[in-house]
């Protein structure tokens, strides 16, 4: 048996890239048969309308396939690889097929595609589908989980090493004083070191991942005080959501520090940090806000600052969402604020 070797069709960057590559095909091979350019351009309009429904249903039929064969991995039961590569070919054959019968009939399609049939269709669609199932395994294999391990843990060893200077020396400020509140931080930077040093590729719960937050940000109050205020904001995501939620571990928490080391430690007054997480239909926003503070050479958009937390979390929703993770920056009125969102998934998808 083998896991799970069909491409993940319902990822943007999967859709995108399948209809980029089945377009220029299609446009190419009217070029060609065309003898002025606005007359190709005309022919690939008019094929448009097949060749779109025919691929984005293909690749729909290909999701459902993926989905099915997860929940079935997960119950023990594993297909055979190459039982997984037939279906990719079959699918789109079948999809293609039934969807120029089903427009056959229409005038339209029989004004700009009458000697297009079902099987000569099914024939291209097998093709590509064995193309693209071939295309997708290789670059399955490129970034194969020990070398997106790898990665994630040179990206994950860059928090280190300014969140343990900090922490201890939190720590060291309580022990004589607050020797229990002392015992009680060291409690939770054990916690924290324990997420730090698990599996890079394991996904925890939202709710879990925020309460990793609260412990580190708790860590942080010991050394600002009541500088550090954050506001949490809940919109649109109740708390069953936040406990199925799967995000990777240790994405939020960069942002946090981020916000604490830029917004909250160059000033004396009290600075609010405002975290937003919202659920918007299939995806998952999160917002964090801080003091904006020009000038600095080390701010975290500055050429020459430290853009290391951001580059991280990045790169890490690149590589475990493709183009379905985002991150983006702005200032706004005073305040610096990093948007990010990625695709609600939870642990029984």
């Amino acid at each position: 048996t083998a896991p799970v070797l069909v491409a993940d069709c319902c990822n943007i960057g999967v859709v995108f890239r399948v209809l980029l590559v089945v377009n220029a095909i299609v446009l190419g091979v009217v070029t060609l048969q065309s003898a002025r350019f606005a007359q190709a351009l005309n022919a690939f309009v008019e094929a448009s309308v097949v060749v779109e429904l025919a691929t984005l249903w293909s690749l729909f039929a290909l999701c459902v396939l993926r989905r099915v064969l997860l929940v079935a991995q997960r119950r023990g039961y594993r297909m055979e690889a190459w039982l997984q590569r037939t279906l990719c070919v079959l699918l789109p054959a079948a999809t293609t097929a039934v969807i120029v019968r089903a427009l056959g009939a229409s005038d339209i399609f029989q004004a700009g595609f009458g000697e297009l049939t079902a099987a000569k269709s099914a024939i291209v669609a097998a093709l590509l589908g064995l193309v693209f199932q071939h295309y997708f395994e290789l670059r399955a294999k490129a970034f194969s989980p020990a070398l997106v391990e790898a990665r994630l843990q040179a990206l994950q060893a860059r928090i280190r090493p300014h969140f343990l200077f900090n922490s201890l020396n939190a720590v060291l400020s309580l022990i004589r004083s607050e020797p229990q509140r002392a015992e009680s931080t060291l409690e939770d930077l054990a916690e924290l070191f324990r997420v730090l040093m698990s599996d890079p590729r394991t996904m925890s719960s939202l709710e879990e991942e925020l309460r990793l937050c609260r412990q580190y940000l708790a860590i942080e109050q010991i050394r600002l005080g009541e500088r550090l205020q954050v506001d949490w904001q809940f919109d649109n995501v109740s708390e069953q959501q936040l406990r199925r939620a799967q995000v990777p571990v240790l994405l939020l928490q960069p942002l946090l520090e981020n916000a604490v080391r830029y917004g909250v430690e160059p000033t004396s007054a009290s600075t609010p940090v405002r975290v937003r997480i919202g659920r918007l239909l299939d995806r998952i926003e999160i917002a964090v806000t801080n003091a904006w503070l020009p000038g600095r050479d080390d701010s975290p958009i500055h050429p020459s600052g430290n853009q290391m937390a951001l580059s991280n979390i990045r790169e890490r929703l690149a590589l475990l969402y493709d183009l379905e993770g985002q991150l983006a920056t702005a200032v706004e009125d005073g305040r610096f604020e990093v948007r990010m969102s990625f695709p609600y998934q939870t642990s029984a998808a």
